[in-house]
């Protein structure tokens, strides 16, 4: 009776038809993967409700999709060229999350060819390894503190030019003037610098260095920050 009913009115002599407590452990295994992965992302990580529910959806609906192809060349030809045309509607998200969707979708892709077992180590496996990752913070901290943005105001009357180069080779391993902007009814320039510093530990001295050059007027140094941006 199940057969009959799940059977597609298309299928002919040469198509397998899948039953149905195949697809049905195919379905627990891809929810089982996505809520793994959603929750892993949970640690350490900016995440939305909207993002998180789709991660662990994810897998499941690419297993179906696989699924339904079942091995037609054409079909799968058809599905590429589907999703080719599909793009998120919203704004890019950042590197971990895609990365996290490109990973959803693999164990999907895995759970709907049948490989159950290998859905399910691959997914723990790279589970361990984020959380690890995430842990230590690998590839954070150390670099981050090197990076800067700097903020400088200085007189109309002084060309900027060149002007603080001198200082900088000193303390930092690259600098470059990003922005030239008038403030204070034009009476005063800021210039906007990207900054790597030789030593995080010399920050101070670099400003009391700067400082002596512009008058004493402002001067900021804050953390440069990628555009980050949530799915």
């Amino acid at each position: 009776m199940l057969d009959t009913i799940f059977k597609g009115i298309f299928d002919g002599g040469t198509v397998s038809v899948i039953s149905v407590p195949k697809f049905l452990l195919c379905m627990v295994v891809s929810l089982f993967v996505g809520l793994l992965l959603a929750g892993v992302h949970t640690y350490k990580n900016r995440y939305t409700k909207s993002f998180l529910i789709t991660l662990a959806m994810l897998p499941a609906i690419v297993c179906v999709i696989i699924m339904m192809v079942n091995g037609n060349v054409g079909a799968g030809v058809a599905v590429a060229g589907a999703f080719s045309l599909v793009r998120f509607r919203s704004v890019p998200g950042t590197a971990k999350e895609i990365g996290a969707i490109f990973l959803a979708m693999s164990t999907g892709l895995m759970a709907g060819m049948g490989y159950l077992g290998y859905t399910v180590l691959f997914a723990v496996v790279i589970s361990v390894f984020t959380l690890l990752y995430n842990r230590f913070d690998f590839g954070s901290k150390k670099n981050a503190e090197r990076y800067k943005v700097l903020g400088i105001t200085i007189p109309e009357d002084l060309d900027y030019t060149g002007a603080f180069d001198e200082v900088l080779d000193k303390y930092t391993l690259s600098h470059e003037l990003v922005q030239v902007k008038t403030t204070n009814m034009g009476s005063l320039f800021r210039l906007t610098y990207n900054l790597v510093l030789n030593s995080p530990e010399a920050e101070k001295e670099l400003i009391d260095k700067l400082r002596c050059r512009n008058g004493n007027l402002e001067i900021s140094v804050s953390r440069r920050e990628n555009t980050v941006c949530e799915l």
